[in-house]
């Protein structure tokens, strides 16, 4: 565990309702300072944090005074309208006697299901990290329906990992980590510290429910984990309960169990790119541009000659030699209209043509990749 979370520099922590709201009682004031006191002390140390918090809908229920939780969408709609603005102005006054700023994010399936919208939510993301801003993410579930919620947060915190290309996905829970059997029906059932993230044994020795106040179990977390190691992301179960467990994981000491993952950061979106069929259009690049991805750069709009067939914002497109062979593929951050206009304009002269800037590149690095 000691190599793989300490040279993990961007992470993503997911508490659990249980944690935030100590059982349902109200939330645990204490333990949110903690977490932030734990996560600004990683954030002198370099790395970078965000934060999946639960909590909502508990909160909401602890202050409309509902002992259990309603199963009325419409009821857990108001809960959670009600319980969030408790729990960001909890969370806001909790980062900032740490001189930190928070930004609240509330997220749906869709968001990150819809191309266009998952790069707006992914590039909301990287700026507010990039302005030393700590995200308090949440599931929106003011607005959620049974056709767009993630389910649990744990999967909510999964997808995080996989949208920013965070190496570490931590979560907290009420439990020390995940067993060989349920250790409160099983007296032999033993702590697993280290197994493979996605491996199939995993799934059923993590059966069961989870607990009046949240709807996950150790079976989302290691659903989870799998999901999360697609992008290259390991994930550590442990407790929140222990002192300074957020630190101590980051730092690579061995806290509870840790799901390693197999696949190198990056390669997962760049294998979907690779395997998509449809393309929804083509840019033809002069030889510098041609040259610049073959070294590993992004595609900067000076380079593109003319952009082919129509397309939205974080469309999968084809990058061709003028010659007409295909180079490489990736997601386009503008539409075909805008690509057009600013089609061999220097980089600093995109705002002055469309009024606005998206990114400085039309295809970033990252959302690229070469074809043979």
């Amino acid at each position: 565990m000691t190599t793989r979370l300490a040279t993990a520099k961007r992470l993503v922590v997911k508490v659990g309702s249980a944690l935030v709201t100590n059982n349902g009682a109200g939330l645990d004031l204490v333990a949110i300072d903690d977490w932030a006191r734990q996560i600004s002390v990683l954030r002198q140390q370099g790395k970078e944090v965000v934060l999946v918090s639960s909590g909502a809908i508990a909160c909401g229920m602890q202050r409309l005074g509902w002992a259990k939780r309603p199963k009325s969408v419409h009821e857990l709609q108001a809960a959670a309208a009600v319980g969030q603005m408790g729990l960001v102005q909890v969370y806001e006054a909790a980062f900032a006697k740490h001189g930190l700023h928070t930004a609240q994010i509330l997220l749906t399936h869709d968001d990150l299901a819809d191309r266009k919208r998952y790069l707006n939510a992914r590039s909301t993301l990287t700026t507010l990290l990039q302005l030393g801003v700590v995200p308090i993410i949440n599931e929106n579930d003011t607005v959620v329906t049974d056709e767009i919620k993630f389910g649990d947060n744990d999967t909510l915190g999964a997808l995080v990992a996989n949208l920013i290309e965070a190496e570490a996905l931590i979560i907290l829970t009420d439990q020390i980590g995940l067993f060989t059997a349920d250790p409160r029906k099983d007296p032999n059932a033993t702590l697993i510290s280290e197994a493979t993230a996605g491996d199939e044994t995993l799934e059923a020795m993590a059966g069961g429910a989870g607990s009046s106040i949240g709807k996950g179990g150790m079976i989302t977390k290691v659903i989870a984990a799998k999901r999360a190691a697609r992008s290259g992301a390991h994930t550590a179960i442990a407790s929140g309960h222990e002192i300074d467990t957020i630190i101590r994981l980051a730092n690579g000491e061995s806290v509870g169990t840790l799901l390693i993952s197999q696949t190198q950061p990056l390669a997962a979106r760049k294998q979907w790119l690779a395997d998509h069929l449809l393309l929804a259009g083509r840019l033809i690049l002069d030889n510098g541009a041609v040259n610049a991805l073959k070294t590993g750069k992004s595609l900067l709009p000076i380079g593109v000659i003319a952009a082919e067939g129509e397309f939205e914002r974080g469309a999968v497109v084809a990058c061709m030699t003028s010659e007409g062979k295909e180079i490489a593929r990736g997601l386009s951050n503008y539409g075909s209209g805008e690509a057009r206009l600013i089609a061999r304009k220097s980089t600093p002269e995109i705002e002055s043509i469309l009024g606005y800037v998206d990114e400085p590149e039309i295809i970033h690095r990252d959302n690229l990749i070469l074809v043979d």
